[in-house]
């Protein structure tokens, strides 16, 4: 399999990432979130508070790790986030896709809360730009990542 390098925009050098379990539901639960778009990692780590620092990973894809992928957002990949935003864990070690970014997250709320239909859902998030995360669920999976250097913005 071949290796690739991936992003963490946060306002700290993450050496060793490791999995929080704690706060609000993600899109694809619990884990360390990265993206394969350099530009992503940076407007993440232009959010934070404090410095803001894009750490780099070199990904080697292992086939012992259960893994679940999204090439494009499909009604498989919304009811995924839903459930994920609602608490419902999943077994996968590595979830990769689309993000649903703010934008996104306001029309799955209200397909969610029941207020817009799914094909309402479908004509409103129509990227006009790629996002992508990679999450790494567990242990296991951390191990397939390895630090590589920082960047500070």
């Amino acid at each position: 399999m071949k290796e690739t390098t991936i992003y963490h925009g946060s306002n700290v050098v993450v050496e060793k990432p490791q999995i929080f379990i704690s706060g609000f539901y993600k899109d694809f639960g619990y884990g360390f979130y990265c993206t394969k778009l350099e530009k992503q990692a940076q407007k993440w780590a232009l959010t934070k508070r404090g410095d803001s620092v894009v750490s780099v990973f070199k990904y080697e894809p292992t086939e012992n790790l259960k893994v679940l992928s999204f090439p494009q957002m499909t009604d498989e990949w919304l009811d995924f986030v839903v459930d994920c935003r609602r608490g419902v864990k999943h077994d996968y070690d590595i979830v990769e896709g689309p993000m649903a970014d703010d934008q996104i997250w306001d029309y799955v709320e209200d397909f969610m809360e029941g207020t817009i239909t799914r094909e309402a859902f479908w004509i409103l998030a129509k990227f006009k730009y790629p996002t992508h995360q990679i999450v790494f669920c567990t242990q296991k999976a951390l191990e397939s990542i390895a630090f590589e250097r920082s960047i500070s913005l």
